[in-house]
């Protein structure tokens, strides 16, 4: 059998194609697809716009709470601010009044005290109802009749007529059907006041009054000085403790507790005491209410750490 002789062609020459050789192409790189600049430019708005919610979201936050935190103490210093102007008006509302005139409002007001004697008193409480009674110890129309002074809790706030929700939210009312707060022999007079309220401290610290402290009225142009000597709590309906006794000159204090629950009546009572000396002491510092302190020092730790987060989200956007 003779075998077939198999040409090679020389190494310079073609290559001749073989029965199932595949024809070799040049490989080519195809990059990857890449996306449309139209969907770079919305996704990286995207992003700006979630940055931008988030931004604005931590900043209503951070007014919200600053707003929480400040609103007692900013609303205590502007309703202070408004019960210090109707003090000093009425003090120079007095200036205006005739010794004639202050001789007998001090009568009117004492006679009217001397007929609550001999009886059990007959207590209104809200707006006044007795126009004689609204008319006693006014002298602008204002409806106050002076103003009481506490130093041992700081607060110096005007008396007005009645125990209406408008009178306890700007000081302190006297309890219509005691007797009003001129002083003397067989007189009790009766002052009330709110406590907790966010706006104003008022009566909110009236519990840390004890047996032996003192507090001021001062009506027209007189000073009265009490000196606490009973401290009790009773429910709404007792009014044994607020009835005149007779020979003392009283005064009785009265705010809700416990606090918040509002269920029963904090008196605290005070007998008729000599008036100290009034003695002219400037003093070496300027005191600052604590309140005011912890709620500068808080807001700035709020708005540091406001910052902190807001940097933070930037940068990781």
């Amino acid at each position: 059998m003779k075998r077939r002789s198999r040409r090679w062609a020389s190494a310079s020459g073609p290559k001749r194609p073989v029965a199932g050789d595949c024809p070799q192409e040049p490989f080519i790189a195809v990059p990857a697809p890449m996306r449309p600049v139209r969907q770079q430019e919305e996704s990286h708005m995207s992003k700006t716009s979630t940055s931008r919610i988030i931004s604005v979201v931590l900043a209503l936050a951070f007014i919200a709470g600053l707003f929480l935190l400040l609103y007692p103490t900013v609303s205590n210093l502007v309703r202070t601010s408004q019960m210090g102007s109707a003090i000093n008006a009425y003090r120079e509302n007095l200036d205006d009044v005739s010794l004639e005139e202050y001789q007998q409002l001090i009568d009117d007001a004492r006679a009217y005290n001397e007929r609550l004697v001999g009886g059990r008193a007959n207590y209104v409480e809200g707006e006044p109802q007795d126009d004689e009674y609204s008319s006693l110890l006014n002298t602008d129309d204002s409806g106050m009749m002076g103003y009481i002074t506490i130093d041992k809790i700081d607060v110096q706030l005007p008396i007005y007529h009645g125990t209406s929700d408008t009178v306890l939210s700007t000081g302190v009312g006297h309890l219509e059907g005691s007797s009003l707060p001129v002083g003397g022999e067989g007189t009790h007079a009766v002052l009330t006041g709110h406590r907790g309220l966010p706006s104003a401290r008022l009566f909110t610290d009236l519990d840390q009054l004890e047996v032996g402290d003192t507090f001021v009225l001062n009506i027209m142009n007189e000073t009265l000085t009490y000196e606490v000597d009973q401290v009790r709590i009773v429910d709404p309906d007792e009014l044994d403790d607020i009835q005149v006794v007779p020979g003392e000159d009283l005064c009785t204090l009265v705010t809700c507790t416990p606090y918040g629950v509002n269920t029963q009546r904090l008196l605290v009572r005070g007998h008729r005491v000599p008036n100290a000396q009034e003695l002219n002491v400037t003093p070496d510092a300027t005191q600052v209410d604590p309140l005011i302190v912890a709620s500068v020092l808080a807001a700035g730790m709020l708005a540091v750490a406001f910052v902190v987060v807001l940097v933070r989200t930037r940068k990781k956007n």
